[in-house]
């Protein structure tokens, strides 16, 4: 390529000049950058500085309260605190109040609690602030109550004395609540055995209608007499009772859940007060067609002192007056003195087979239960010699038999097991003929007679049942029989839905206000509640 001439070049000398000002230009640029950087950054920090600032401020202020505020129980704990001071001589200063009282010194008492009120204000002030007390409001109260402390001590009620008045004083509140504590068990057994106003009425009227109907009379005396009450073919139950609607709801329930009614036969023994109530009740009334048989004990000319050794215990006066006039005795349980013990009617059930000599096999039924399934199942159970098929009660370690019995007597130590499984009365097979071949009434009169003393065990059934029938008990599965219904609030709906026979014993019996509300419908459903009786006395 061929070059331009000289004259059309750019000149050459003019460059170095304009460099140097285009230096001089970005470095001013740079200087004014970097200053505007440092000042950003300056008044930012500045900036957060004085937003953060309000806030450690509030921290500083709340630690400061935080460390004014005391937890107050740890205050009065502390030795060294005068909150602690205060308490202690609160406390002293209350006992010499109560022998101040006692020496009739009663100007110095009532000083003694005027400064026990002042303290105990001071304490409660500093409670409520959650500040310490501080010297000058404890001092005049500490002085004022060291002074009238040692005022006391001076007209000797010295240290010996106030501990003695306290032990006896504390003696006197422990005796005062175990009579308080025994007196509100008295009072609930009471109100448990206590016939309600309604079962009264109700007695009175069928009575009436006993005495005022012959014909009542006369269809009594034509049943007493019918083959069925002796066929073995069929289904027999007894029970024991001067409740009538108690009895009532036993008899409902079981033939409500029979498959065939007819076939059940109901041996009711009662006493002479109610027998004409019953009578006039199972008379008047159709249980779908079973058979009901209402005997008066008083007939058994058989069951007296000289056959039944717990007749002749029952007949003693000490026994009576046991249960009639009381006992100072606070170790024996007022349930034990329940009068209920003195009816024979409670015992028959160790005679039921010189009761009914024809009948071979029997299901024992206490008043207090309610049938849910059909029972004729138990009379075809293979007790395998037994006599007696019971539902075991053992899963709690107090239901064995050292719970009942006196183990520390050889004549109980030597022939039992301690730890044997206890089973319940209430829901019971009895095989009668194993029943006579074991001579099982002999057995029971053996063990009443050497408990005449009652050193073997305590009052009731149950006991003497263990002893008669040890050994002779077939266990049954257990939703035969669930218990528990007349004290227990917390038992598994399951399982009370599942049993055959529920049983309410405890003294929240199900006819009574006692009663508990969660189970009385299960007993409820059975009473005849359109029974024109039973409304007019349930108004009254």
């Amino acid at each position: 390529m061929r070059r331009r001439a000289a004259e059309y070049r750019r000149p050459v000398s003019g460059r170095p000049g304009r460099r140097r000002i285009s230096h001089w230009i970005c470095s001013l640029l740079g200087v004014f950058l970097i200053a505007g950087l440092v000042l950003f950054v300056v008044h930012h920090n500045h900036s957060e500085d004085r937003d953060e600032q309000p806030d450690l401020e509030d921290d500083f202020r709340n630690e400061e309260v935080a460390q004014q505020k005391v937890n107050f129980t740890e205050e009065i704990l502390s030795a060294g605190s005068l909150a602690r001071q205060l308490g202690d001589q609160v406390t002293l200063a209350k006992a010499y109040v109560i022998i101040a009282k006692e020496h009739n010194n009663l100007q110095l008492a009532w000083e003694l609690s005027s400064k026990i009120r002042q303290c105990q204000l001071l304490l409660s002030k500093a409670a409520m602030r959650e500040e310490p007390i501080t010297l000058d409001e404890a001092e005049p109260v500490i002085k004022g109550l060291s002074s009238l402390i040692y005022k006391a001590q001076d007209a000797h009620y010295d240290i010996a004395t106030t501990i003695m008045t306290m032990k006896s004083h504390i003696q006197a509140l422990e005796e005062r609540a175990n009579a308080a504590t025994v007196q509100s068990t008295v009072s609930g057994q009471v109100a448990a055995e206590a016939l309600p106003k309604s079962l009264h009425c109700l007695n009175i009227k069928l009575t009436a209608d006993w005495l005022q109907r012959p014909s009542l009379r006369r269809i009594a005396d034509e049943r007493k007499i019918s083959p069925r009450l002796v066929d073995n073919n069929l289904y027999h139950f007894c029970i024991f009772s001067d409740n009538l609607l108690a009895v009532s709801a036993v008899v409902n329930s079981t033939v409500s859940n029979a498959n065939h009614p007819t076939q059940l036969v109901f041996h009711i023994v009662t006493n002479g007060v109610t027998y004409g109530a019953m009578q006039a009740w199972f008379l008047s009334n159709d249980f779908r067609g079973s058979t009901i048989e209402v005997v008066n004990i008083e007939e058994f000319s058989w069951l007296n002192a000289s056959y039944s050794p717990v007749v002749k215990q029952l007949m003693e006066p000490d026994s009576r007056a046991f249960y009639f006039e009381g006992s100072q005795d606070l170790k024996i349980e007022p349930k034990f003195r329940n009068p209920k013990y003195l009816s024979m009617l409670n015992h028959l059930r160790f005679y039921i087979p010189e009761i009914y000599p024809q009948l071979e096999k029997v299901v024992f039924l206490d008043d207090d239960v309610v049938v849910q399934n059909e029972l004729t199942p138990l009379f075809s159970l293979d007790l395998h010699g037994n006599v007696n098929g019971a539902v075991e009660t053992c899963l709690e370690a107090f239901h064995r038999y050292y719970k009942y019995l006196n183990f520390s007597n050889p004549l109980i130590s030597s022939k039992f097991d301690p730890q044997a499984c206890g089973w319940a009365f209430g829901m019971n097979v009895f095989d009668l003929i194993s029943w006579r071949k074991a001579n099982v009434t002999e057995r029971y009169h053996y063990w009443q007679q050497q408990n005449g003393d009652q050193t073997l065990w305590k009052l009731g059934t149950l006991p003497p049942g263990l002893l008669t029938f040890y050994g002779l008990t077939e266990p049954l599965d257990r939703r035969w029989h669930i218990l528990g219904l007349g004290y227990d609030m917390n038992i598994d709906n399951r399982l009370i839905e599942s049993a055959a026979v529920i049983h309410f014993n405890g003294n929240m019996k199900p006819w009574l206000k006692l009663g508990i509300g969660r189970y009385k419908p299960l007993w409820e459903r059975y009473v005849n509640q359109g029974h024109p009786y039973i409304q007019t006395c349930a108004t009254t």
